[in-house]
Parts: structure tokens; sequence; C-alpha cells
């Protein structure tokens, strides 16, 4: 009688063999979290315990959070510590297909039925002759599915929540199967499938057939702690009081009623352009006057600027004293 393989281990055999592929540095939760931190991500343990499922199991990615907390910062350190290419698709509205996927080239299959017709060919010509490979222009998703180039790549798929709903349920075949479906030419499968980061910010929300073939992490605003190590290892000519300041006083932004309240990627703009202008700490001149770095609405900076950021910037220095 033939030996039959346990479907369980024939898995563990294959995450075995995934996580042998990988760098050392993405094996484990614990070198997850330190080879991020090499490269200037602060990742805490749940998050660099996903990473590491996600790598480990061959699943999509999903990172929901507020604009600016580093969820597209994520997929392009995932990519630097797998020494891979990231391959981005920023989705918006109306996003289809032809952007996303494939597009045939019409003037190169144009220029090629005119020289059949020179030849005295094209009553012979089948379609094969004008849709093959070779006149396929391959977007960001089909070239993550052929990529050949040694690593399987990072595929960021980026606010998926701006795109239409249509093109989400286009979505599944590819993160089911990690294969697209080109009429004329076949089904396409990835020899060796892409890592695959999906981000939101939740403007609407992401259908649950999606969230099904993929894990799931939010990621939310950092503890003053945790923005703090960021700041300093993000911008690390910053003097250590300037940072506090600067976290301090976003940390008390969040909590007012603003249009947009600030995210991590504007505490390391702040921070960077207070460093730019010389400024070793807070006061409330230069705060009025870099506003516009850490805020985006007229009307916030407005409520905020003079006598209310002078409060702040009081509460700010009490809290990182």
């Amino acid at each position: 009688m033939a030996d039959t393989l346990d479907p369980a281990a024939a898995a563990a055999t294959t995450r075995t063999a995934a996580r042998d592929g990988r760098p050392a540095g993405t094996r484990s939760i614990d070198a997850i979290t330190t080879t991020f931190r090499e490269h200037g991500y602060i990742a805490e343990r749940s998050l660099a315990t996903t990473v590491f499922l996600a790598l480990e199991l061959g699943r999509p990615l999903l990172l929901e959070g507020e604009a600016g907390v580093g969820k597209t910062e994520l997929a392009k350190v995932l990519a630097a510590s797998l020494g891979a290419r990231l391959i981005r698709l920023q989705c918006y509205e109306g996003l289809d297909v032809n952007t996303a996927v494939y597009e045939w080239n019409y003037p190169r299959q144009m220029l090629e039925i005119r020289l059949l017709e020179a030849r005295g060919e094209i009553a012979k010509a089948s379609a094969h002759d004008i849709f093959g490979p070779e006149f396929l222009l391959k977007r960001p998703l089909l070239r993550a599915l052929e990529a050949t180039d040694g690593v399987p790549p990072v595929l960021l798929i980026d606010e998926i929540d701006r795109a239409d709903e249509e093109f989400e349920a286009y979505l599944l075949e590819i993160l089911s199967d990690f294969q697209v479906t080109v009429p004329e030419i076949g089904t396409i499968r990835a020899s060796r499938p892409p890592s695959v980061v999906l981000t939101s910010n939740r403007t609407r929300e992401v259908h649950d057939a999606l969230k099904r073939r993929c894990l799931y992490h939010w990621i939310d605003y950092p503890t003053a702690v945790k923005e703090f190590e960021i700041v300093s290892t993000r911008v690390p000519d910053a003097p250590h009081q300037l940072a506090r300041e600067v976290v301090a006083f976003v940390h008390r932004l969040r909590t007012a009623d603003l249009t947009k309240v600030p995210g991590v990627a504007e505490t390391l703009d702040w921070a960077a352009a207070l460093l730019s202008l010389g400024a070793t700490e807070l006061d409330a001149d230069v705060v009025d006057e870099t506003l516009g770095v850490v805020l985006k609405y007229e009307e916030d900076i407005r409520q905020v600027r003079g006598a209310t950021a002078r409060q702040y910037l009081a509460e700010a220095g009490a809290a990182s004293s």
C-alpha cells in the first residue's frame, strides 16, 4: 500500500521550506522586530507576530488604521527586510483591470497587422498573432505574479478602501490562488507567490470576502513612549527635549476637535522641520510658524494658532518633563 502524506505534515513542510528560503531576519517574531527596527520601523510584538504569520502561511496581510500611522511604510520595510522588490498599486476610485492588471498594446498590435498585410499574410493570421504575451502591457498585479528576479516581490495594494467594490471583488481570484485570467491567453499563475500587503484608511468597509483571505491587523496611534522612540529612530539628530515636546504636543492635538488630527508621519515631518530651523525646544512662536507642517486644514490651524497653541504647549511641557 502506497504511503500517504498527511496534509498537516505537508503544510508544515511547505512552511519550513518557505521559512528557510527567507532572510534570517524574518524567520521569527523576534527577528522581525529586530530587523524592522534596524530599518527604522518600531513594531510592537502583536504586529511583528502578524507579519511573521503572513509570511509563514503565505497569506496576504490587511492593515487598517488612520492615515499616517505606518501602514505603507511597513510594506516598504518588509520588502527591504526580505531583500525583495516592492511593487505598489495605488488604489483610487475608478481603478480598473487595464490600470491594475494588464492592457493590450494597441499601437504595437496595429503595427503587426500592417506588417502582416504588407507581407500578404493577413488572410492566414489568427487572433494569437496579435493577442500573444508579447503584446501585453503588464501592470502591477500581473508584474507581481510573473516576477522571476529571484526573491518573490512584496506587492503593496495601497488604500484598497478607495477602490470601487467591483475591483475589490476582482482581487479575490488573485489573493486566493495567486493567478489572473487573461481571456485571450489563459490563466497566468505565480510560480512563487508574492508577499501581499493591503492597506486601508477605512473610508469605507472592506468586504468580508476580501478580509477572509487575509490576516488582519489594526495599527493605532502609538503611545507617547513609542512615538518618542520612533522620532528618535527616524530623526536621530533631534534633541531629546525637542522630540519629547513635539510628541507631547502632537498627542494633545489628537485629543482636540480637529478636522484631521496628525499621524506619526506628521510628527516625523515636524521634528525634521524644527531641526532644520535649528530649534532645540518648542516655543509659542515656532509652533505658530510651523503648524502647517503638522496640520493640513486651514480651519484647524486657525483653531490652534495663538492662545490655544500656548495652552497646548504648556500642557505638553508638563507632560514631557
